[in-house]
């Protein structure tokens, strides 16, 4: 068994979107559908969807396809893994070399209601290295509560995607292997009127 981390610069995002409406399917299509795949490369089981290619175009597909998925208002879901380095990563490299330019860029204010866990794999120092990203957290103003087993992020949608890519690239830049899994809730009943903020 290889245990030895991945050079492959790739990220990988796997996510369940999960809308808590009975027109669920096409809730999920839509969002796929609506969204520009271009930049990255994908596929979707009976279970998960996963995306793969360069970091600034895995989170803007994981954002435009939240937003999508929330458009009509509907309790929706994401839970996903995002991951870069792990061994044997190869699928989907060849998207290393598209352009930088975003093919979805910014999308529609949305409250976004979030929790995450960070995991620096193979780094003796992984405890401090999650205390700077909560911390980096506090410092963007998207910081919401501290939990067992994760943190909570919340705010616009904008900010709180900036929030989780620069942590996540601040991350990578010092430890090879890195897992970081979020949980975004949104127009959930219980955001208190915050689902216009």
């Amino acid at each position: 068994m290889n245990n030895q981390c991945g050079t492959s610069p790739i990220v990988g995002f796997r996510f369940t979107l999960s809308p808590m409406t009975s027109d669920f399917v096409s809730v999920i299509k839509g969002a796929l559908n609506e969204t520009d795949l271009q930049n990255v490369w994908r596929h979707t089981d009976d279970v998960s969807t996963v995306i793969r290619g360069r970091s600034e175009h895995v989170f803007d597909v994981a954002k435009a396809v939240l937003s999508h998925a929330t458009k009509t208002g509907a309790h929706v879901s994401m839970s996903g893994t995002f991951s870069v380095g792990c061994p044997g990563d190869t699928t989907g490299d060849n998207l290393l070399d598209v352009t930088s330019e975003l093919a979805n860029g910014k999308v529609a204010t949305q409250y976004v209601s979030s929790q995450f866990a960070l995991y620096p794999l193979g780094d003796a120092e992984y405890m401090d290295i999650i205390y700077e990203e909560i911390d980096f957290a506090k410092a963007r103003g998207v910081f919401n509560e501290s939990m067992h087993y994760a943190s909570g992020i919340h705010g616009d949608i904008e900010p709180v995607f900036s929030f989780y890519e620069a942590t996540f690239d601040r991350v990578r830049a010092k430890t090879s292997h890195v897992v970081m899994t979020v949980t975004f809730s949104v127009n959930s009943p219980s955001h208190e009127g915050q689902n216009n903020a």
